[in-house]
């Protein structure tokens, strides 16, 4: 424990502890709404339980409080072990945990109320956007700090992904934001028209670029080969990935916005670096598949590796899915459909939670002087429920979200539109069902993972009393 010690991980285990908890609340707002695609009046009347209220607090609190918590601890903890240093400032690292945490509480009780500026990924009104700043150069200061008194010459690969993480949203967040308020709750966007929704999007499509895949690819630069002890298969590779990565992502936004008032060359140019982005990303899933090398026998006993390995996989296939969907003639039947709904999904489920449960369960017997979680049999358990639990999700939506785009454009003899809309949503409601059954799995292993979290730490802390107190202590 004196070692462990001599790293600050007090903030590394609060921040490890919220990202399950969070991650339990996130996904349960997942299941409600779910549910009331189902059954709508399952939201009794109430304002602040109807769907385009949960909507942007599910989204925000799997993304910034449960993701956003796991790139926190993750960071903290890779930065100081691979620089064998404490972090910069004790107590500008402690600001960033309760400040995320107040930003985090702000958005529970703002978005129910109906306090929004309506922006995807980007809803919280501008108190929270201006405490959201705060913390995020503190996180910086902090971070870049770390590494500049490094003891390490070398700056390791998964910290040039946190870095361009840090940095990257930092900007995204303040030009997105831009706002002239009018009330303390209510601003309105410096932009306007088909600019607003160039940057709304520029931003958006970053958000998964950077928040949801340069700061969790550092996690799997880190603890893959951590924990099947062997080095990264290809370090050249890693480098490249990198560079690759952060400049072709920055041009993708445009290919949110098909076939609207955005110029056709925007337009175009999104569709093709999304294409581009393809031999980036994969090269990154290689790269982590890959370091299993002469290691495959570990994937039968290990399941934190089985998380990691298969999120690997998920992350080949979104981002194989993604470039493929920006085509503008594949987008003409996608966009708008449920397929969207199954992507998205796919990347969020199977990669960012698959890579973040098998993070953090690397983290917390590490963090508590634990050798191991409490249940390993559990740990494997959330496995194999989880992944389940995503192959209905994206399985339902992707069939549903082709149907509906037949269904939409399809045209009768005379030119009359072949089926109502209200047709089109009949036929996908079996569809809903399965992806509620999807979620509630996935729920589930959530819930797997909190009961085996907290019954780690009180392992921990029971195995603390138990050490004899010295003589010498006494006088």
């Amino acid at each position: 424990m004196q070692a462990q010690e001599s790293y600050n991980y007090k903030v590394v285990r609060q921040f490890a502890v919220m990202t399950v908890i969070w991650g339990v609340v996130g996904m349960l707002v997942g299941v409600i709404i779910a549910a009331q695609l189902l059954w709508p009046e399952l939201n009794f009347g109430v304002s602040w339980l109807s769907y385009g209220r949960l909507r942007p607090l599910h989204t925000n609190a799997v993304i910034f409080a449960f993701g956003g918590s796991a790139l926190f601890a993750t960071s903290y903890y890779v930065v100081q072990r691979t620089c064998h240093v404490r972090l910069f400032s004790e107590a500008l690292a402690s600001f960033t945990f309760w400040g995320w945490q107040v930003v985090i509480v702000a958005a529970a009780v703002t978005l129910p109320l109906g306090i929004t500026t309506s922006k995807e990924y980007a809803e919280l009104e501008w108190p929270i956007d201006v405490l959201i700043t705060l913390v995020w150069v503190a996180y910086a200061v902090v971070f870049f700090g770390t590494l500049a008194k490094r003891r390490i010459q070398h700056i390791y690969v998964a910290n040039w992904f946190f870095g361009a993480f840090i940095l990257t949203i930092a900007i995204l967040h303040l030009v997105n934001s831009a706002a002239v308020p009018v009330t303390f709750w209510k601003s309105y966007s410096v932009y306007s028209g088909a600019q607003d929704a160039m940057v709304q999007w520029w931003y958006g499509h970053n958000a998964v670029g950077f928040f949801l895949t340069a700061g969790f690819l550092g996690m799997m630069y880190y603890f893959v080969p951590k924990q099947a002890g062997r080095p990264i298969y290809s370090y050249r590779l890693s480098v490249v990935h990198f560079w690759a990565l952060i400049f072709t992502y920055m041009w993708a936004g445009p290919h949110h916005l098909h076939y609207t008032a955005l110029p056709d060359w925007a337009q175009s140019l999104g569709m093709v670096f999304s294409l581009i982005l393809l031999a980036p990303s994969w090269g990154g899933m290689i790269n982590g598949i890959m370091t299993l090398s002469g290691a495959w026998e570990k994937l039968r006993t290990d399941p934190i590796l089985k998380f990691l390995i298969v999120s690997l996989s998920f992350y080949g296939m979104s981002t194989f899915e993604g470039p493929m969907m920006s085509i503008k003639t594949v987008n003409a039947l996608s966009h708008y459909t449920d397929w969207t709904i199954g992507h998205v999904h796919s990347g969020a489920l199977g990669w960012v939670g698959l890579v973040t449960m098998g993070s953090i369960y690397y983290l917390l017997p590490r963090l508590f002087g634990r050798t191991e979680m409490y249940s390993v049999r559990l740990v494997n358990t959330h496995f194999w429920i989880a992944t389940v639990g995503i192959v209905l999700y994206i399985a339902a939506m992707w069939i549903a979200g082709v149907m509906q785009g037949l269904m939409w454009r399809a045209v009768s003899d005379d030119g009359t539109l072949t089926y109502t809309f209200v047709e089109s949503v009949k036929a996908t409601y079996p569809f809903y069902a399965i992806r509620l059954l999807g979620g509630l799995l996935y729920l589930a292993g959530m819930g797997i993972m909190l009961y085996n979290m907290v019954k780690t730490i009180a392992m921990a802390q029971e195995a603390d009393t138990r050490i004899p107190v010295p003589a010498a202590a006494h006088a």
